[in-house]
């Protein structure tokens, strides 16, 4: 069990908050509007009203004990830059930031951020993949050329191994058939109908998969 601090409680920092609770770790929100704090203390371990620039504050709630930092602030940039700043000069191992663009990621990695989230970009691209590629059920941002995506497998791919596809410059490193997963798959695998495949690959590879779902 992680100890976790969300700055920031949004819809985003809410979510993430809440999420995390679920998965069994040890939560702690903080946001200054005393109304928020009250509505997510339920769903939390703990929930502190403070102002996100009040370093003090910070230090009182013994920042530096937290493993994961979540700075989930978007539109108040002071807030952001000073509580990724905060978190990471108390020593806090991991400090994710949300950015509400590239300029603001920027200057979140400049001041010590280790990642950057963009939770509006990240959703628009999962739903102009939904538009165009109904094969492909979500897809992550590995990193700027690369991505990770779940696929329905394709009908060329049903009855074959993995080594009998063409996915060039791509890795299978799932398959789920119903509720069994399959992790870090051999080449002799065989996919069934209706498998999900999990790919890591160039993005510039990954498109091909869609492309040849149009054609077919």
């Amino acid at each position: 069990m992680k100890q976790i601090i969300v700055i920031g409680c949004g819809r985003f920092g809410s979510s993430v908050a809440k999420t995390l609770t679920k998965l069994g770790h040890d939560v702690m929100v903080v946001d200054q509007n005393t109304d928020i704090i009250k509505d997510i203390s339920e769903y939390v371990a703990h929930a502190v009203q403070m102002d996100a620039l009040d370093e003090p504050s910070f230090r009182t709630i013994g920042i530096r004990n937290f493993d994961v930092a979540v700075v989930a602030i978007g539109s108040d940039l002071e807030a952001s830059i000073m509580s990724t700043l905060i978190a990471k000069e108390a020593g806090v191992p991991i400090v994710m930031a949300k950015a509400m663009s590239e300029i603001h990621g920027k200057l979140l990695t400049k001041v010590g951020a280790d990642k950057i989230i963009y939770p509006e970009r990240d959703m628009g691209m999962r739903v102009a993949f939904g538009l165009v590629a109904p094969n492909i059920l979500d897809v992550i941002e590995f990193s700027t050329d690369y991505s990770i995506i779940e696929t329905v497998a394709l009908e060329e791919w049903q009855r074959k191994s993995l080594k009998d596809l063409n996915l060039s410059g791509m890795t299978v490193i799932a398959i789920k058939t119903g509720e069994h997963i399959n992790i870090v798959p051999s080449s002799d695998a065989i996919i069934k109908k209706d498998d999900v495949l999990v790919i890591l690959g160039r993005n510039d590879n990954l498109k091909k998969i869609n492309e040849n779902y149009n054609h077919r």
